[in-house]
């Protein structure tokens, strides 16, 4: 038996009050809150649950954030029977607000952001708690991630997740690790609750893209992050209607003109400083080459001269000669390439923990 559960009071930034919808068991004092916003997922939906109710730390709760759906999948997730699922309703707002509405719910000591399309490893959360409790000390833990292509809502293929205890780096600059590659994404990372309420509302209401890397860059500013060197949490890619591609401004993301006024405060680390003005700069690089792609020769000139801080990196004087090339020939050199294949899975004999996903597509 299930009661329904209606809140009554305003939501955040003058948002419509949200309905939360629960069963009557309750998790107590979770140690993981999953955060998911939902938005026309309905496809996703029913695999990004499974998941995450999939993981062999039990001690869970999952919050999902309908932003005013009109398909089906508010109905999908109000028919989960898992005691551990809540259900809150909001006008839509975005999804900004959605993750902050969650972030206000929850219960857990950690937060964990799952988007309703993407996926985790079984022993994600196990993992992440085992790093926790070796360095209590710190309130932001992340994996590496797998991405894989589709836009069927069909579950990825099989990885294969190397066995015994993995790597961690500690990451005490963001901004620097962040240039060197991949590092972490928005379904990788768990952020302690007493944290991210110090930082609310965490994400910027009406921003689209770059919202979560804002939250990211502000949390590195507090505490270095653990990431543990083995990817367990898939993200899912080559969508045409994700907000990344939806929603990818002209100019660079006002989460970066932030992250400039407070790196340029006095007092602030200075060798931290140098990182995170010379990522904006390499932004600005990416956005002259973007520009370039699309003809728009005096775009990218000013966006590379704004891009000045990095001129001490090959990549900023490549682009320079890029801008004598023709456009067919940045083109042939911007071409981006094909997501990897997933390595191929370990034979059946193999411990099920090693591969995800560990179970049959047609169980979703």
């Amino acid at each position: 038996m299930r009661v329904l559960h209606r809140t009554s009071a305003s939501g955040q930034d003058g948002t419509p009050a949200p309905t939360a919808s629960r069963h009557t068991a309750r998790v107590v004092s979770p140690r993981f809150t999953i955060v998911v916003p939902l938005f026309n997922k309905a496809r996703f939906i029913r695999g990004a649950l499974h998941s995450a109710l999939a993981q062999t730390r039990r001690d869970l709760e999952v919050i999902v954030v309908d932003d005013g759906s009109t398909d089906e999948g508010a109905a999908i997730v109000e028919a989960c029977t898992d005691p551990r699922v809540r259900l809150i309703r909001q006008a839509n707002a975005g999804v900004s607000i959605a993750r902050n509405q969650a972030i206000a719910a929850a219960r857990g000591e950690w937060v964990v952001f799952l988007d309703a399309d993407d996926w985790q490893h079984p022993r994600f959360l196990e993992a992440l708690a085992r790093v926790q409790d070796a360095h209590p000390g710190l309130d932001c833990v992340a994996t590496r991630f797998h991405e894989f292509a589709d836009d069927s809502g069909a579950p990825p293929a099989a990885w294969c997740v190397p066995q015994g205890e993995p790597a961690v780096e500690l990451i005490p600059d963001l901004a620097a690790r962040w240039m060197k590659g991949p590092t972490l994404f928005t379904g990788s990372i768990a952020i302690r609750h007493s944290l991210l309420r110090e930082l609310q509302p965490c994400f910027r209401p009406g921003e689209h893209f770059g919202e979560d890397l804002d939250l990211w860059f502000r949390v590195s500013e507090r505490t270095p992050i653990a990431l543990i060197d083995v990817p367990l949490a898939g993200y899912r890619v080559g969508q045409q209607d994700s907000l990344s591609v939806v929603h990818r401004p002209r100019e660079l993301p006002a989460w970066t003109g932030r992250l400039r006024e407070r790196v340029n405060c006095e007092g602030f680390n200075p060798v931290r400083r140098r990182s995170a003005l010379t990522l904006v700069a390499q932004m600005h690089v990416t956005e002259a080459r973007v520009a370039l792609v699309a003809g728009e020769r005096g775009k990218a000139i000013a966006h590379w001269l704004r891009g000045a801080a990095a001129w001490t990196t090959p990549r900023w004087w490549l682009t320079a000669f890029m801008l004598a090339w023709p456009a067919e020939a940045v083109r042939a050199h911007q071409r981006p390439a094909p997501v990897a294949a997933p390595a191929p899975a370990p034979e059946p004999e193999e411990s099920p923990a090693s591969v995800w996903p560990p179970f049959a597509a047609a169980e979703h």
